[in-house]
């Protein structure tokens, strides 16, 4: 360790002991840190710029993997392949429909009627 890091330590652990951070906000509260472990590094700067932006809600994240499912079916060969990825498939539909209806959007898509009417019977 440098000369900087160390007295940055030792001024820290005064201040501390010294009790000059009990009226920060969130004080003893622990700190809700994203994972962004599965973002390349070159990429979480913008990712999180834009996640604190607010242009990556959670139903925008549940549409793109709904895409990505649906481009992984068109490429897969394999028929058992297939019909995981479209057990996938719908249970991130249902999601992405379950956030919406959360938020009162309304989805008018036939595809989401369809689907929504199909679970409806197997639930009940």
């Amino acid at each position: 360790m440098d000369l900087f890091t160390i007295l940055a330590e030792q001024r820290i652990k005064k201040a501390n002991e010294d009790g000059d951070f009990k009226d920060l906000p969130g004080y003893g509260k622990p700190l809700k840190l994203d994972d962004d472990s599965s973002i390349p590094e070159e990429l979480r700067m913008a990712h999180r710029i834009m996640k604190n932006a607010g242009f990556l809600t959670e139903d925008n994240n549940q549409k793109n993997e709904i895409m990505r499912i649906e481009d992984l079916i068109k490429n897969c060969e394999d028929e058992l392949g297939k019909e995981e990825l479209r057990k996938e498939l719908n249970e991130s539909m249902l999601k992405y429909n379950s956030l919406l209806s959360k938020k009162r959007i309304k989805t008018n898509s036939a595809i989401f009627k369809n689907y929504e009417t199909k679970i409806e019977k197997r639930l009940l």
